[in-house]
């Protein structure tokens, strides 16, 4: 068990002018606050995004029709229920997802799952967001006569990642109280630049050689996994909601992240497919990102610009928050404010690499197929656990490191937990493909992409199978209000608590 205790409450601000200091620790009952519905605006904010219009472009382009690119685009959607699904453990262990996931995976195999998962994860996303705005902010100031092809995408890939480190220091107060605000804004933008674009759309659009057959099939499936690859990736959903109080309905948290997440989704997704129906050859080689701008009144591309870098912030702000804690989950001794700036620091580095060797439309879809085989079977797992303990975490017990404890099994492993989502993960990758890799099953099917059902059925089967024989029956004791038999939820095992601070005054902490 840890030896510390929690700070008290007036030692955290959770107040948007005041950086937070809590990371990992133990949100109590006297902390807790919110209404589930604050949590539409904070999944909506980052899903209004120009990376939608780029991904449903994709779909036209991979030879779907239009209905078929629509049915996809949907249907990929729906799996938007499976982070709000794992949302609703945030509030009942009142801790970080990085936390309760030791649950699934023993205190040890939990930090190699968090180490990967979390920080592959999020630094694939910090970088192809802040790809999106290096590029289409680089090609406005080549507008404006700054034409220098590598410095422009670096300046203000520089400006764009050190705004969202920003927010990701002031963290949750932030998120919540501006997110609902920037999701307006951004809605007002997108809604004008799709006003603007849809006059150019062929609605007649007929794709060059009509796909049947297993051809057809994996064109939907390819499409399918690239869509589905983003609400897999949000397995840091219980971050965000922890701080709501214990008794919020499970099912109003799951309805405001999922619909959050996917209605913004799939209008713009939309949108891009039928952008880019309107569209020659020689723009879709330019870039999508360039053609929409070339089809905008000169008033009009500046907003956008703008309105993608302050949906990079946003997505990446929220990102970055929740990665800072999976590195004090995994015990690198650190507080969560340095601990963003680091994962700062390696998105924006892998940001620069890919600005320089590789293209916005080659980056996004390569990467997003990838994540799936981490993603799926991780997002799975935690699924079925909060099925199978009926969302009941002790918080307590979380926090218990030590030989012996609940979470400890075997030698500090889940044999159910580790084996499920490494079998999953295979079941993805051989079932996989891309133009790196195509796994065996995938082509032996004619190049039909099956990971997304394969890595999340496989993945979950395996847990439930192992888990009801190997550990018995989730019996799991509630953890409000923070005690159980004289113990108390400890605060971070990464660094001691910060000193106490007046009320009235903002909490800092030293640099890293």
């Amino acid at each position: 068990m840890s030896s510390q205790t929690p700070a008290a409450s007036q030692d955290f601000v959770d107040a948007p002018t005041h950086p937070e200091t809590r990371g990992i620790e133990h949100v109590a009952p006297s902390e807790r606050h919110g209404r589930a519905r604050d949590l539409f605006g904070v999944w909506a904010a980052p899903n209004v995004s120009v990376l939608n219009l780029t991904i449903g472009a994709t779909m036209i382009l991979l030879g779907l029709e239009i209905w078929q690119a629509v049915a996809v685009i949907v249907a990929a959607n729906l799996l938007w229920v499976l982070p709000g699904l794992i949302a609703i453990a945030g509030p009942a262990a009142g801790t970080s997802g990085s936390v309760i996931s030791r649950a699934l995976y023993g205190v040890i195999g939990n930090k190699v799952v968090v180490a990967f998962t979390g920080w592959f994860i999020s630094a694939v996303f910090l970088a192809l967001n802040w790809l999106a705005s290096s590029f289409m902010g680089a090609d406005l100031l080549a507008r404006w006569g700054f034409a220098d092809p590598v410095l422009g995408p670096v300046v203000v890939t520089l400006v764009v990642s050190a705004i969202t480190v920003l927010v990701a220091v002031y963290g949750h107060a932030l998120i919540i109280r501006s997110y609902t605000a920037i999701s307006i804004g951004l809605l007002v933008i997108f809604l004008a630049v799709t006003a603007f674009a849809l006059p150019t759309v062929d609605w007649g659009y007929r794709a060059p050689e009509a796909l049947s057959g297993v051809p057809l099939w994996s064109a939907v499936t390819i499409g399918f996994t690239i869509i589905a690859s983003t609400p897999l990736s949000y397995i840091n959903s219980p971050d965000i909601a922890r701080y709501l109080p214990r008794e919020t309905k499970p099912s109003h948290i799951i309805a405001a992240t999922a619909l959050g997440g996917a209605l913004p989704s799939i209008f713009f997704t939309v949108v891009g497919a039928l952008i880019v129906t309107g569209l020659d050859g020689a723009a879709v080689d330019a870039g999508i990102e360039s053609a929409i701008l070339g089809l905008l009144p000169s008033w009009l591309g500046p907003l956008l610009v703008l309105g993608v870098m302050v949906n990079t912030v946003a997505l990446n702000g929220m990102t970055t928050y929740t990665s800072s804690m999976a590195l004090q989950s995994v015990g690198v001794p650190i507080r969560r404010i340095p601990s963003a700036i680091v994962v700062g620091v390696i998105g924006t580095a892998l940001t620069l690499y890919l600005v320089m060797s590789t293209s916005l439309l080659d980056a996004v879809n390569l990467m997003l197929q990838f994540l799936v085989v981490v993603s799926g079977p991780a997002i799975a797992v935690f699924a079925t656990d909060i099925v199978l303990r009926r969302n009941r975490y002790d918080a307590i017990d979380l926090f218990d490191e030590a030989r012996g404890g609940r979470y400890w099994y075997t030698a500090g492993w889940s044999i159910p937990g580790m084996a499920a989502v490494l079998v999953g993960g295979v079941a993805a990758a051989v079932c996989l493909s891309t133009d790196v890799w195509t796994g065996p099953i995938s082509e032996a099917m004619g190049w039909i992409d099956l990971s997304v059902p394969a890595g999340i059925i496989v993945s979950a089967l395996v847990y439930l199978g192992l888990s009801r024989t190997v550990l018995g029956r989730f019996d799991e004791t509630p953890a409000e209000p923070g005690t159980r038999a004289g113990r108390v939820a400890p605060a971070a095992t990464a660094a001691p608590a910060p000193p106490a601070a007046s009320p009235a005054a903002p909490t800092t902490e030293p640099a890293a």
